[in-house]
């Protein structure tokens, strides 16, 4: 696809995210990290990741996808979201890029099979903002077998979200709250342009969960809690995994207090309620496995990262037979 379009003769605009950033002549948009250069799109960071790491699949989050399996993660820097929780602040909320470190899409794709695992997952900052570098990764690792995860606020563009179809393989996205304020007013976007996404996902065959990071006194009131519930079941289906996880002080919210694991039991009966069928529990300890939404057997044995299936034959419940939705080979 064509990342950018242009706007006049001394201008183009970014097509990566909904923010769709003009960008005049040596100047760069919102994430701080993609350039007008001579009339192109120039993304900064690609090459360049600032963290890479081996990791369990399911620190994602990812439940339903290759449970059990190792995934090759990067990120580089910048973000489009300005969000005060971030854990990962310290390379997302700057522009700084250390060029001393170079990583082809090839070497890349050798670092994964290398180390054997069976994905590459694009996270640690928002993966959309640095989208040619990942895709190009992405291309190259579908060739040799690998599977592609997209870890993401959920910003795409319509135009991204399309081009995304043909090599992502999985994508765990972030609703941060169900208040147009708070995402226009603390996170610097938009509340709708995420849902626009989450349905366009939805659609795709990209497999999708969603993460829910439950702040005390942002977003954890039950009305909110109802809100974000009523949205994944009537629009996105209830066989979406949704992951609560706990909020720990960090970055520019160090006064405000741990979520405490009250209120993430408290919203997964309310996703109960909804007929959402999978709901897990992240950042506290807690009994993640999967079970049966007809029989209730655990067909998924957690403990921690570490996940076995136990009671799964061809996507089926061994004991009653139901479908438990999910990427599981």
């Amino acid at each position: 696809m064509q990342y950018y379009r242009y706007k006049d003769d001394h201008s183009i605009t970014c097509v990566l995210c909904k923010h769709y950033c003009t960008l005049k002549e040596n100047k760069n948009g919102i994430c701080g990290i993609n350039y007008n250069i001579n009339g192109e799109l120039v993304n900064a960071t690609y090459g360049h990741p600032s963290a890479l790491h081996v990791d369990p699949i399911e620190k994602k989050p990812l439940y339903h996808f290759l449970p059990g399996s190792r995934s090759l993660s990067l990120g580089t820097v910048g973000c489009n979201f300005r969000c005060p929780f971030c854990q990962n602040y310290d390379i997302s909320q700057t522009t700084q890029i250390n060029e001393a470190v170079n990583y082809s899409p090839e070497d890349i794709v050798a670092l994964a099979l290398e180390h054997k695992t069976e994905s590459i997952s694009y996270t640690y900052n928002e993966p959309t903002i640095w989208y040619p570098y990942a895709k190009d990764i992405g291309v190259l690792a579908k060739e040799k077998g690998l599977k592609n995860v997209f870890v993401s606020s959920g910003f795409e563009s319509h135009e991204v979200l399309e081009d995304m179809r043909s090599w992502v393989d999985a994508a765990n996205i972030d609703l941060k709250s169900f208040s147009h304020d708070y995402y226009k007013k603390v996170l610097k976007t938009n509340l709708d342009g995420v849902l626009d996404s989450l349905v366009e996902f939805a659609k795709s065959e990209i497999w999708l969960e969603i993460t829910t990071l439950l702040i005390p006194g942002v977003n954890d009131s039950d009305e909110e809690i109802n809100q974000m519930a009523e949205f994944i079941s009537s629009k996105l289906g209830t066989a979406i995994p949704w992951h609560f996880s706990a909020f720990h002080p960090d970055y520019k919210m160090l006064d405000t207090p741990s979520t405490p694991i009250e209120t993430l039991q408290r919203a997964r009966d309310i996703a109960h309620k909804y007929g959402i069928k999978y709901v897990y529990l992240g950042n506290v300890i807690t009994d993640g496995s999967t079970y049966c939404p007809a029989c209730e057997a655990k067909v998924v044995q957690r403990d921690g990262y570490f996940s076995e299936i136990v009671g799964l034959e061809n996507s089926r419940c061994s004991s009653c037979g139901e479908l438990i939705e999910g990427v599981w080979q």
